[in-house]
């Protein structure tokens, strides 16, 4: 198995033979938590057509940048809500998964006692895996794991994030990245 052995804090990027799988057809995981009873993730770049103000309970709703959407995390309780946001100080979040991005805690917003953040985003669902599963997934070449960036979580432009880790874990990694969405009209 290549890279580390626990992968909190790390990116998975879906290879393309993943693309029959609508739920992680190009898809960018944030690794939340790893160990050995599982895993589970966060897909971060497939925003849906809700806005978040719309979508979330107050005072969640007033975290989130104005406009924007609640992302698709995975295909597991999608109903779940988990913010992520980039702390100014990272021990006032609910759980940090790498630097200073971590989980936002519902009740350190609901009791007025608001930490400071550059930013959030919303996510509806996440993606899991039971123990012993992603490590198999990852022996398989299903996901292609990379360095994780505040900017890749908080992204402006979802629809670039494959191509763009692709392209920065490099090697033979660059070319896959140019593969076209649809080889067939290629």
């Amino acid at each position: 198995m290549s890279g580390p052995r626990w992968r909190r804090g790390r990116l998975l990027v879906a290879a393309p033979h993943l693309d029959d799988d609508p739920n992680f057809r190009r898809a960018v995981v944030l690794v939340l938590e790893h160990a050995d009873e599982g895993a589970l993730g966060i897909v971060l770049n497939d925003p849906m057509e809700v806005a978040a103000g719309e979508a979330l309970p107050e005072p969640l709703a007033g975290v989130v940048p104005e406009g924007d959407a609640v992302f698709r995390g995975g295909p597991v309780q999608p109903g779940t809500v988990i913010v992520l946001a980039d702390f100014h100080d990272p021990g006032t979040a609910g759980g940090i998964t790498f630097g200073s991005v971590g989980i936002l805690d519902p009740e350190s917003v609901g009791s007025g006692n608001r930490p400071e953040m550059r930013t959030a985003r919303a996510f509806g669902g996440y993606s899991g895996w039971g123990g012993g599963q992603l490590e198999y997934e990852i022996r398989q070449d299903a996901w292609i794991d990379a360095e994780a960036s505040a900017a890749d979580v908080f992204t402006g432009n979802p629809g670039a994030l494959w191509r763009a880790v692709l392209e920065r874990v490099g090697g033979s990694y660059r070319l896959m990245a140019t593969t076209p969405d649809d080889p067939l009209l290629n």
